[in-house]
C-alpha cells in the first residue's frame, strides 16, 4: 500500500497570517494613510519616507496582511503603456490593523475633574 504524499501548501494562497503588528514608523505611516484610502506606489514611498516601497509592501505582507496591488492601464509621458500600481487593505487587513492600533494605542487617562 502507497502512503499518500504530504499535502503541499498553496503559494497563491492569501496570506491567512495574524497581524500582530509593527513598531516600523514606515510601516505605520503607511498603514494608517491606507485607513484613509488607497496609494498608489509613488504616494506610499512619499508618506511612508522611503523609496521602496514594493519592499515595504512585501514585509507586510510577511507579517500576515494581504495587501493587494492593483494594476492599472496607463500611457506614460514617452507615449509607452505602463502598469502603475495601487496598494490597498481588504476587509480582513482593516480589521487587523485597527484591532492592532486599539492595542496599541496609549490607554486614555482617566483622570476626573473634581
Amino acid at each position: 500500500m502507497k502512503t499518500p504524499e504530504p499535502s503541499k501548501e498553496n503559494p497563491s494562497a492569501p496570506n491567512s497570517a495574524q497581524f500582530k503588528g509593527t513598531s516600523n514608523p514606515r510601516h505605520l505611516r503607511f498603514l494608517t494613510s491606507l485607513l484613509h484610502g488607497s496609494r498608489s506606489r509613488e504616494e506610499a514611498d512619499q508618506i511612508a519616507g522611503c523609496s521602496n516601497s514594493p519592499q515595504l509592501v512585501r514585509s507586510l505582507r510577511k507579517l500576515g496582511l494581504e495587501l493587494p496591488c492593483r494594476r492599472l492601464r496607463r500611457i506614460d509621458r514617452d507615449g509607452k503603456k505602463c502598469a502603475p500600481g495601487i496598494y490597498s487593505l481588504t476587509n480582513a487587513d482593516r480589521q487587523k490593523v485597527l484591532a492592532f492600533f486599539a492595542k496599541s494605542s496609549p490607554a486614555k487617562d482617566a483622570r476626573h475633574d473634581d
